[in-house]
C-alpha cells in the first residue's frame, strides 16, 4: 500500500495579503518529506468554521519534522466526535495518532472541541475545548497544534510564537525601502515595526518578547536601537563612530552583547541596559562579531577570523581568552545556540556554497541541514525543534524553516523584494 502524506509534496500554498501598503504578499508552502515522522491524521473539523483549522494544525505538525500528517484525500472516514471513530480503520492505514474536532458558534465567536487519540491503544490523550473570536481562529489552531505536539513528544510546542525579519523593496518612484516586520511563526499576519529609507539589520528579541533590538542606519551611520513592540516607543542604545552592530539579548534580558569598532577593531562588548555601562569582552587583532549567549548567561559564542578564516569561538563573560569550537568546515559564522545548549548552528562553507550547519557541542559532529547553498544566519525556535534562516530559491529571496530532527521544510516567499535576518521570538 502506498501512503500519501502532506509532507511528501507541496502541502499548502496560502496567499497572505497584509493590510499595510508596505507589506508584500507571502506565499507559504511545505515541501520535502521524511519517512521517520510519526503518522498522524488530522481529520477535517466539523461545524463549518470559516477557517480550516485542521490544515493549520497539520501544517504546524509537519513543519516540526516529527510528524507525517495523512493527506486528506486518503481519509476514507472523517469522524468529528469520539463515538464516530473506528480504531480498526485507522490501524489498517497505519496511523499512530488521530486528531478530530468540531466547532460550534457561541456568543464569543467559536467553541472548538478537539480530541487526540492514540490509535494503537485506543486511549484518548486529550479531550479539550477552546473558545476563540473568528479573527483568532488561526491562533486557536496553533494552540491546538502546540498541545498535540507537547502531549506526544513531551516538548513544548512553539507554533504560537512569532518571528521578526527585515524586508527590502523598491517603491514605484525607485526609492529603496527597508521594513522590520513581526509575524506569526508560520508567516501569517505580518505587522510593521519600523520602515525606513536606510538599512535595518539583525533584529533580536528580548526574552519576554516585548522588545526588539536592531541595527538601523538612520543618519547614514549604524546605531543600535531598542523598541517596545506594544507601545512603539524606542531609544538609541549606541551611536559610536564606526561599527555598531549584531545585538544579542542576554537570557535574563538585562544586557545586550554587541559589536563595536569604536576603538579601531571590531570587538565584542556587553552593555548593561540599566546602567548603560560597557564591558569589553574580546581583545584581539582579528575581527570579532556576531555574538550569541549560552543559555546560562555566563558565556558567549561569536564569530572570529583569528585563525585565518571565520570560525566560532566560546568565551566566558569573566574570562580573558576564547576557545575555538568549530573545526569541521573551513568557514563557520553567524552562530546561534539551541535553548538547551546542546547544539550550535551557523553558516558553514561546503560543496561550493554556504549552508546551515548544526554542530553537537558534546560530540563536535557537524551536520548540514539546508539544501540551497545560499543560506544566511539561522535562528532556533524557542523549543529548539526548528531553525529559520534566509536563503535564495529559484532566484528568489525566501525564508525557510527546517526541522532539527527529520526532513522537509517550510518556505515563505514574498511577491516582491528581499527578505533577510529572521529571528524567532520566545514563548509568550
Amino acid at each position: 500500500m502506498i501512503r500519501k502524506y502532506l509532507t511528501i509534496t507541496t502541502l499548502f500554498i496560502l496567499s497572505l495579503i497584509a493590510t499595510n501598503p508596505g507589506h508584500s504578499a507571502l506565499q507559504i508552502e511545505i515541501t520535502g518529506g521524511s519517512e521517520s515522522g510519526l503518522p498522524i491524521a488530522v481529520v477535517p473539523f466539523g461545524g463549518a468554521m470559516p477557517v480550516a483549522i485542521e490544515n493549520i494544525i497539520a501544517t504546524d505538525l509537519a513543519r516540526s519534522g516529527r510528524f507525517l500528517p495523512m493527506a486528506r484525500s486518503d481519509m476514507s472516514e472523517r469522524p468529528t466526535r469520539v463515538e464516530e471513530v473506528s480504531l480498526s480503520s485507522w490501524r489498517d492505514v497505519e496511523m499512530d495518532y488521530l486528531v478530530i474536532g468540531r466547532g460550534q458558534p457561541v456568543t464569543e465567536g467559536w467553541r472548538i472541541e478537539f480530541h487526540l487519540i492514540d490509535v494503537n491503544s485506543g486511549e484518548e490523550l486529550i479531550g479539550h475545548s477552546v473558545t476563540a473570536r473568528e479573527r483568532d481562529l488561526r491562533a486557536a489552531a496553533h494552540r491546538i497544534a502546540d498541545l498535540v505536539f507537547e502531549k506526544i513528544t513531551g516538548i513544548r510546542g512553539a507554533f504560537s510564537t512569532r518571528i521578526a525579519y527585515v524586508t527590502e523593496y523598491r517603491r514605484d518612484d525607485g526609492e529603496r525601502r527597508y521594513v522590520l516586520e513581526v509575524a506569526d511563526a508560520d508567516g501569517y499576519g505580518p505587522q510593521t515595526v519600523l520602515e525606513s529609507s536606510q538599512p535595518i539589520m539583525t533584529p533580536t528579541w528580548s526574552p519576554d518578547g516585548r522588545q526588539l533590538a536592531y541595527v538601523s542606519f538612520e543618519g547614514r551611520r549604524s546605531s543600535i536601537w531598542v523598541q517596545n513592540l506594544q507601545t512603539g516607543e524606542r531609544y538609541r542604545l549606541t551611536d559610536f563612530l564606526g561599527i555598531n552592530g549584531a545585538p544579542a539579548w542576554s537570557p535574563r534580558g538585562d544586557k545586550l552583547a554587541i559589536t563595536l569598532s569604536k576603538d579601531g577593531n571590531p570587538e565584542i562588548y556587553i552593555v548593561d541596559l540599566i546602567t548603560r555601562q560597557l564591558k569589553r569582552l574580546t581583545r584581539n587583532s582579528a575581527i570579532d562579531t556576531e555574538a550569541a549567549w549560552m543559555p546560562d548567561g555566563r558565556s558567549l559564542v561569536f564569530t572570529s577570523n583569528r585563525s585565518g578564516r571565520a570560525q566560532i569561538y566560546h568565551q566566558g563573560i569573566d574570562e580573558s581568552s576564547a576557545r575555538r569550537l568549530s573545526f569541521d568546515s573551513p568557514y563557520m559564522a553567524g552562530p546561534t545556540i539551541s535553548p538547551d545548549g546542546e547544539y550550535l548552528a551557523g553558516v558553514v562553507a561546503a560543496s561550493g556554497g554556504f549552508y546551515v550547519g548544526l554542530q553537537n557541542l558534546s560530540t563536535g559532529v557537524l551536520r548540514i541541514i539546508s539544501t540551497q547553498g545560499q543560506e544566511e544566519r539561522p535562528s532556533f525556535s524557542p523549543n529548539g525543534v526548528m531553525l529559520i534562516y534566509a536563503t535564495r530559491e529559484q532566484g528568489r529571496s525566501v525564508l525557510r524553516v527546517s526541522p532539527v530532527v527529520g526532513e522537509g521544510h517550510q518556505t515563505l516567499r514574498l511577491e516582491r523584494g528581499l527578505v533577510r535576518d529572521p529571528a524567532w521570538g520566545p514563548f509568550h
